[in-house]
């Protein structure tokens, strides 16, 4: 299978280091081409990319191509790459709030796969949730699917409408947990920590009840329940918490998040 990456920026090159090690390549070299020859030269230095600076040169070969391009660049590239494709390719999205039907229309493709990755697939600890159009079969799905778990876990949704609600969530959603870090930071040095200490005092925390949290069925309320006691130094934390209406401003970020998710594919789709 002959994979494209079209785009060597931040999330590009991500996915791109991720899927070079495949076994679905077999072997081969993954595809990769951008235009600036800064970031070409960069991307030369890897060894397991064949890097392209002409679309020309490596887009009709491929099988699968993901697009990873600002959305604002995505017109014209689709417009450059509308005479070069074939009806077989599938293309993946790793745009956010571009649409199925408009990159259906503007390459003139059958098989188009949108995807909402997030940061930590930076450090293969990623979740990319995804969702097709109709001409895709299950098999394409399942192949596209094993590219996406090199970046981390992907999630398969059944509309473009929790593409956009996973943007609230997964999407968006470690920048919530970093403003709860900082906010954590910023009182431990309050206290007098040091600011290593403070790091790792922070961070150890955060990385301990995440593996707590995988490891066990337990809910996050009773995890909450276990390590609170009643009139404890955590139970003031929390009734600090709820006094302050914590929870709903978070689900209203959230939520947040979700509705501009919404109107940005309406603005790029117009």
């Amino acid at each position: 299978m002959k994979v494209l990456v079209i785009g060597g920026g931040n999330m590009g090159l991500t996915y791109s280091e991720g899927m070079a090690e495949s076994p679905l390549l077999n072997r081969r070299k993954l595809m990769i081409h951008d235009l600036s020859a800064e970031t070409i030269a960069r991307l030369n230095e890897n060894p397991e990319f064949n890097v392209f600076e002409k679309l020309e040169d490596c887009l009709p070969q491929a099988d699968i191509v993901f697009v990873a391009v600002k959305p604002y660049h995505c017109e014209d590239l689709f417009k450059k790459m509308k005479p070069m494709i074939n009806n077989q390719q599938i293309f993946v999205s790793l745009m956010a709030g571009v649409k199925i039907d408009f990159i259906k229309e503007a390459l003139g493709a059958s098989k188009v796969i949108r995807t909402m990755p997030n940061l930590p697939a930076k450090v293969g600890r990623g979740v990319t949730s995804f969702t097709e159009s109709e001409a895709v079969s299950r098999v394409e799905l399942l192949m596209v699917r094993n590219l996406l778990d090199t970046t981390g876990e992907s999630i398969h949704v059944d509309s473009e409408a929790f593409i956009d609600k996973s943007t609230g969530i997964s999407g968006s959603g470690p920048a919530y947990v970093f403003y709860f870090m900082n906010s954590m930071l910023e009182a431990a040095k309050k206290m007098g920590f040091s600011d290593n200490d403070s790091r790792v005092l922070v961070s150890t925390t955060f990385e301990g009840a995440v593996k707590l949290f995988n490891e066990s069925n337990l809910t996050p309320q009773t995890w909450m329940d276990r390590v609170a006691s009643k009139g404890g130094t955590t139970q003031a934390a929390l009734d600090s918490m709820d006094d302050n209406n914590i929870k709903e401003l978070i689900k209203e970020a959230a939520y947040a998040a979700f509705d501009r998710a919404v109107e940005l594919g309406e603005e790029s789709n117009q």
